[in-house]
């Protein structure tokens, strides 16, 4: 028995405000062509199942575009007259009871069987039941719809365990209301065949358990994940679970470091030949606060000609004698500075917990400041 397993597909997800030839955001089209390509392999390899767990939209309220991306894409799926299970994760769940799940908009699918009401959901069939936990605003809820799951084992059949959280607090994202699967509530994993999960964006299985896996993105909803590799898990429910990660191809994230030590020698020998579409990030190393003033950044984006999007960082040298005042290097190195002081408040773990975030939005201000240049 094939099942293809995927997550977090986020479509309708836009970032950098680069249009394509078809006047849509780039990024946007990017997490369009990855879902394609993995309803491509499913024509190709016709699995027995195919479960999605989670945040099939970015939004809870998408956009017509997205929507009509997504309708015409599971009538692709639907053709195939494979069953396919899919459950809401956070970013496809209201917050209020006012809004109506985007998920009803399968319901008159076919073959198409979806989980959303934040409950759990038995969805059964000859010889396998999928038990499927959606998103959960209310935590104290979950824990009895996990307990309805356990009752709902059948030992003469294939059982399926679908989720989309984070299980223990490595699998965190720091989202907003994200659903994390309580610790002492594990043993039921023993009991399932597979157990499917989504939330998180990279592949793999999850601690001492060998039959739990997270499917990962299809795509990157952030530029501080770094993960070149995209994909969907393909399970082999045999004698033994065979769970093989099958890789797609996205828009590669290439990072260059320029030591501004030795900076013409630096530009001199910068290799750009695999910069192509990609997504650049140039680090900027060892700056004295008058270089910086000197490096525009516009002038390190022209170096990458051939680059969908160019960001650059920049990283001061410690202890530099230049006799410059603290305003000085306040306004030149500002997240430097503010990651010191954090990393000065805070112990380890909680540093590299928020350094990402720090990241993040400073890179969105650079961009939005060279956008102004």
């Amino acid at each position: 028995m094939k099942i293809i397993h995927f997550s977090d597909t986020h479509l309708g997800y836009n970032d950098l405000e680069i249009l394509n030839e078809e006047n849509i955001n780039q990024r946007e089209a990017d997490f369009y062509d990855a879902f394609s390509q993995i309803v491509d392999d499913i024509e190709n390899i016709k699995p027995d199942f195919i479960i999605h767990t989670g945040d099939l939209f970015h939004r809870s309220s998408p956009s017509n575009r997205a929507i009509t991306f997504a309708l015409k894409e599971f009538k692709r799926l639907d053709k195939l007259n494979i069953p396919i299970i899919m459950i809401a994760g956070n970013h496809s769940t209201p917050r209020t009871n006012l809004s109506s799940p985007i998920l009803k908009i399968f319901e008159e699918f076919e073959n198409v069987h979806v989980s959303y009401e934040q409950n759990y959901k038995k969805i059964e069939f000859n010889d396998i039941v999928f038990h499927t936990l959606p998103h959960m605003n209310d935590e104290t809820k979950a824990e009895d719809e996990i307990n309805l799951c356990e009752k709902n084992i059948n030992p003469d059949k294939r059982n399926i365990m679908m989720m989309h959280c984070s299980v223990g607090a490595w699998y965190l994202m720091q989202e907003f209301g994200e659903w994390v699967y309580p610790t002492d509530k594990e043993y039921i994993f023993e009991k399932m065949d597979y157990v499917a999960l989504g939330h998180w964006h990279g592949f793999g299985s999850v601690g001492k358990h060998e039959n739990v896996y997270y499917s990962g993105s299809s795509e990157r909803t952030s530029l501080n994940d770094k993960r070149n590799s995209k994909g969907y898990a393909l399970v082999n429910l045999g004698d033994k679970l065979e769970v093989e990660y099958k890789e797609i191809k996205i828009r590669p994230i290439i990072s260059k470091t320029i030591d501004c030590e030795n900076y013409q020698d630096a530009l001199d020998t910068l290799d750009t030949s695999d910069t192509k579409d990609a997504i650049v990030e140039v680090k900027l190393q060892n700056l004295t606060t008058m270089q910086s003033i000197d490096i525009q950044n516009q002038e390190i984006k022209a170096l990458f000609p051939l680059a969908m999007s160019v960001s650059v960082k920049r990283e001061f040298k410690k202890d530099t004698n230049e006799g410059n005042t603290l305003d000085d290097i306040q306004a030149l190195s500002l997240e430097e500075y503010f990651l010191d002081h954090i990393k000065e408040q805070s112990d380890n773990k909680e540093f590299d917990r928020l350094k990402p975030k720090i990241q993040e939005l400073f890179s969105k201000y650079e961009e939005a400041y060279d956008d102004t240049l």
